[in-house]
């Protein structure tokens, strides 16, 4: 059974739904027009009084108030389900790195390590042959530490 908090949760997520849809349609974006069209052609009328100005003036002020918040709301939730979306492709993927799942939740400084990774990455896979090879971090840094080995090894072996 609904608790009355979640009966109140639901109805200010659909409230803000139906305006999300509502404003971001034709028919606001003509209304808005037609708004600012009436107000403009009844400036002469009102002899372009403070009164006139003070309508279009509180009017947009109050509308952009509220619409921050509609918006930023909007934003966090497709923001959420595009991370959600993103964090299940990465945990299917066998080859790919599960510590990107919930990356939008680590520092700036985590953020700035990460980047590091993948730009060695980038500088560790520049020399395939393949364009089309695909690598996690970790595989990178194996191969890596793989043909190093293998290097050092053949290495030895020409100097002995």
């Amino acid at each position: 059974m609904a608790t009355k908090h979640n009966k109140k949760k639901n109805f200010f997520e659909n409230l803000s739904s139906k305006v999300t849809i509502a404003v971001g349609s034709t028919t606001a974006i003509v209304l808005a027009f037609g708004s600012v069209l009436v107000w403009a052609v009844l400036g002469p009328v009102f002899h372009y009084s403070e009164a006139w100005q003070m309508v279009i003036n509180t009017g947009t002020t109050i509308i952009t108030f509220l619409m921050v918040f509609l918006i930023q709301k909007s934003q966090n939730k497709e923001s959420m389900a595009v991370q959600l979306k993103l964090n299940e492709l990465v945990a299917a993927h066998e080859f790919a790195s599960n510590r990107l799942v919930d990356v939008e939740n680590m520092t700036e400084d985590e953020l700035k390590v990460i980047q590091k990774y993948y730009t060695k990455l980038k500088l560790k896979t520049q020399k395939e042959e393949s364009l089309q090879r695909s690598h996690s971090i970790e595989e990178a840094s194996q191969m890596h530490d793989l043909k190093k080995d293998i290097e050092d090894r053949v290495r030895k072996k020409v100097k002995k």
